[in-house]
C-alpha cells in the first residue's frame, strides 16, 4: 500500500481500482458494470444507480440487485446516507432516493451477443497467439486493442445479412418442404441420400458423451439419441422453446443456410466488417476465414487476369471469343474428356467481347481462356492466384480449375479481389491496429504484408473487366439496381459465383473504397437448392452486399460516398482507350451508354427480375 501511494495519486488509484474490479455478473470494470445493470454508459449514471454499483462491491452476489433486490437496496440506501454525511447530496435527495426502489435494465454481456460476435472470437485467437508470444496475459495486464473494424459498417452488414437470410431461408423450407434436402443427383434426379442423420448424429457432442456414459452400448446410445426433451432452438424470428431429441435437433438445424460476409478497404487492407454467420450462440462454425467452400465463378477473374498479364499485347478487353463447346483431354480411362457447360447448359454460338463473357460469365470462354497458354496455363493460374493471397498449396493445376472447383476462404478471395483496386499490389487483409500496455505506451502497430502481384494496368482492366457485370448487356450484376446503386454517377464492379448443384452462392463487388463480399450455402454441401433460380450467387449472395451498400451510402458517417473508379496515372488515357474501346464489337462506348440502353424489368411482390 504504501508503494502505491508513494507511486500514484489517489485519482489514479480509484481508476484503476474502478476500471478492473468485479462487480458481478460477469462484469469487470465500471463500464461493464454501467452497461451490465442500467444498459448505460459509465458517465451517464445517476447518484441512485452509481450507489447501486458501488453498494454491491461489499459482496457481489448478496448484494446484486438482480437477485437479491431487497438486500441490494437496503446496501444502496447505506451508500446514499453516506453521500449524505460527506455533503455530496442534500437531504431532499437523500429522501426521494431512498424512497425509490431500483430501476434495472439488467443484460449480462457474452460471447454469443452485441455485434461482431465471430470477430471478437477471431480476434481473441489472433490476441491470444500474440500475448503468449510477446509474454502478456491477455485477461489480467490492461492491454489496450485497436481493431480495425467500423462499428457503423458492421451493424449495417449483420442487419443485412439478417434482413435477406430470413426471406431465402422461408424459401428453402417452402422449396424441400414433406422432403429431406440432403440429396445427391443421379441421372438428373436429386435423391436423399440414405442413412444421413444416423452418420452425422455420430460427430455430434451428445453422442460422445452417450457413448462413454453406457459404455459404448449401441441400444442405450439410441435410446438416449431418440429421447425427447425440451429445449431451445433457434428460428430467424426468435428463440423458440419445443420438444426435440437429438435426430429432430440434427434434422432441423441441417436445414438452414448459412453465410458469411467480409468488407474491407482495399487501399489500406483494414477489415471494416466481419459476419462470420447467422447466429454465434448456434452456429459457433466462422465462415470468413476459418470455413473454405468452392469459389464457382468467382475464381474466374484471376484466371482472365493470367491470360491478359501474360500476353495482353494480344488479349484484351475487347477480344472476341466465341460461345460454343471447349473439350479438354484428361487421361482418365473413365472420362477420358471434359465439356464445361454454361451455367443454363446453352451455348450461344455468338462471338463476345472478354468483358461480356466475364459479365455474363460463360463458362465456355473461361474453358477457352485456359487453353491459351496451352499446357501451361493452369500452372499460370496458380502462380497469379498465389502471388492475389490465395493458399494453393492443395491445388492441382487442371484445367477445371478455371471454374472454381477447389476450396477457398472469402477471406483469401477478398484480399484477391483488393489487388485489382490496390495497382496491383496484394496485401494481408488485417483487423488488428495497433496495442498499447495500460499505460498507454506502444506496444505493436500492424501492417500488412505487401507484394507486388500484377502491374497496375492488369489490375485496372481487371476492374474495368469487372464492372461489366454491372453494365453489359446480361451482366450478372445488373440486378444490384435494385437497391438504387448503378445510378447518380457511381460505378460498381462485381462478380457472381455459382457452385455444382446449387451448393454455394457467392458475390463479390469493388468500388473504390470498399471489396465487400458474401457466401451463402448449407453447412452440408449435400444440401442446397434444387434450381438455378434460388441457388445462383445473384439469388443467393447478392442481396446482402446490396443490401449494405445501400445503408453505407445513405448513411454520410460512414464516409462511403457513390463515384467513379479513378484511371490511375500510370496509365495513359490514349493506351487504354485503344484496348477498351470496343464500339466495332457492338458493345457501346462507355459504361454510362450501356446503362442507359439496359431495360431492366423487376417483379417487386416475389423478387424474381429479369433483363432485356
Amino acid at each position: 500500500a504504501t508503494k502505491i501511494e508513494k507511486s500514484y495519486t489517489k485519482e489514479e488509484i480509484i481508476a484503476m481500482y474502478l476500471n478492473t474490479v468485479d462487480f458481478g455478473s460477469n462484469a469487470f470494470g465500471i463500464k461493464v458494470a454501467a452497461k451490465t445493470y442500467f444498459n448505460k454508459d459509465q458517465n451517464d449514471l445517476k447518484y441512485e444507480e452509481s450507489a447501486v454499483l458501488v453498494g454491491l462491491l461489499k459482496a457481489t452476489y448478496l448484494y446484486n440487485p438482480f437477485y437479491n433486490p431487497e438486500k441490494a437496496h437496503k446496501r444502496r440506501n447505506t451508500v446514499v446516507d453516506q453521500l449524505f454525511k460527506y455533503k455530496f447530496i442534500n437531504k431532499t435527495l437523500k429522501d426521494s432516493i431512498k424512497s425509490s426502489q431500483i430501476s434495472l435494465n439488467y443484460k449480462v454481456e457474452n460471447q454469443n451477443q452485441g455485434y461482431a460476435t465471430y470477430f471478437r472470437e477471431e480476434a481473441k485467437k489472433f490476441i491470444k497467439t500474440w500475448c503468449e508470444s510477446k509474454g502478456y496475459d491477455i485477461y489480467r495486464d490492461g492491454l489496450v486493442i485497436y481493431s480495425t473494424i467500423d462499428s457503423r459498417l458492421q451493424k449495417y452488414a449483420e442487419l443485412s445479412m439478417e434482413e435477406h437470410l430470413k426471406e431465402h431461408q422461408a424459401k428453402f423450407f417452402t422449396h424441400w418442404k414433406g422432403k429431406n434436402p440432403w440429396t445427391l443427383k443421379e441421372d438428373n434426379v436429386y435423391k436423399e441420400i440414405p442413412n444421413f442423420l444416423e452418420t452425422h448424429i455420430k460427430r455430434s457432442y451428445n453422442y460422445r458423451v452417450y457413448k462413454t456414459r453406457f459404455d459404448g452400448d449401441s441400444v442405450k446410445i439410441e435410446e438416449a439419441l431418440r429421447r425427447k426433451r425440451k429445449m431451445k432452438v433457434f428460428t430467424w424470428k426468435g428463440e423458440i422453446d419445443t420438444l426435440f431429441n437429438d435426430y429432430d435437433s440434427l434434422s432441423y438445424y441441417k436445414h438452414f443456410l448459412q453465410a458469411g460476409f467480409m468488407s474491407m478497404d482495399p487501399n489500406s487492407g483494414q477489415i471494416k466488417a466481419w459476419v462470420g454467420g447467422i447466429n454465434y450462440k448456434y452456429f459457433k462454425y466462422d465462415h470468413v476465414q476459418q470455413g473454405k467452400r468452392q469459389p464457382g465463378s468467382t475464381f474466374k477473374p484471376i484466371v482472365y487476369a493470367t491470360i491478359l498479364g501474360e500476353i495482353g499485347q494480344d488479349y484484351g478487353p475487347c477480344y472476341q471469343a466465341i460461345d460454343a463447346p471447349v473439350t479438354f483431354v484428361t487421361g482418365d480411362t473413365a472420362n477420358p474428356v471434359w465439356t464445361p457447360e454454361n451455367s443454363d447448359g446453352k451455348y450461344t454460338g455468338e462471338m463476345l467481347t472478354l468483358r461480356q463473357a466475364l459479365a455474363q460469365s460463360k463458362n465456355s470462354i473461361t474453358a477457352y481462356m485456359m487453353k491459351v497458354l496451352g499446357e501451361q496455363t493452369p500452372i499460370k493460374v496458380l502462380e497469379y492466384a498465389t502471388r492475389m493471397g490465395i493458399n494453393t498449396e492443395k491445388f492441382e493445376a487442371v484445367p477445371a480449375m478455371c471454374l472454381g472447383t477447389f476450396d477457398v476462404s472469402l477471406f483469401e478471395l477478398l484480399g484477391a479481389y483488393a489487388t485489382f483496386m490496390n495497382k496491383g499490389i496484394h496485401q494481408n487483409p488485417y483487423f488488428i491496429k495497433a496495442i498499447y500496455d495500460k499505460n498507454g505506451n506502444l506496444l505493436e502497430e500492424f501492417k500488412p504484408e505487401k507484394n507486388a502481384a500484377i502491374s497496375e494496368e492488369l489490375a485496372y482492366t481487371m476492374t474495368y473487366m469487372l464492372r461489366g457485370a454491372t453494365t453489359e448487356r446480361n451482366g450478372t450484376a445488373l440486378g444490384l439496381s435494385r437497391w438504387d446503386l448503378l445510378w447518380g454517377g457511381n460505378e460498381i464492379a462485381a462478380k457472381t459465383g455459382t457452385t455444382q448443384d446449387y451448393s454455394d452462392g457467392w458475390f463479390v463487388s469493388l468500388i473504390p473504397q470498399l471489396v465487400t463480399g458474401a457466401w451463402v450455402g448449407c453447412e452440408d454441401r449435400v444440401v442446397h437448392f434444387r434450381t438455378f433460380d434460388f441457388g445462383q450467387g445473384a439469388r443467393m449472395a447478392m442481396p446482402i452486399v446490396g443490401k449494405f451498400l445501400q445503408k453505407a451510402y445513405q448513411d454520410p458517417k460512414t464516409g462511403i460516398i457513390k463515384q467513379l473508379f479513378k484511371e490511375p496515372d500510370a496509365i495513359t488515357k490514349e493506351s487504354f482507350k485503344i484496348k477498351t474501346n470496343c464500339k466495332d464489337y457492338n458493345s457501346p462506348k462507355s459504361d454510362s451508354d450501356m446503362m442507359k440502353s439496359n431495360t431492366i424489368d423487376i417483379n417487386t411482390k416475389d423478387e424474381e427480375f429479369e433483363f432485356k
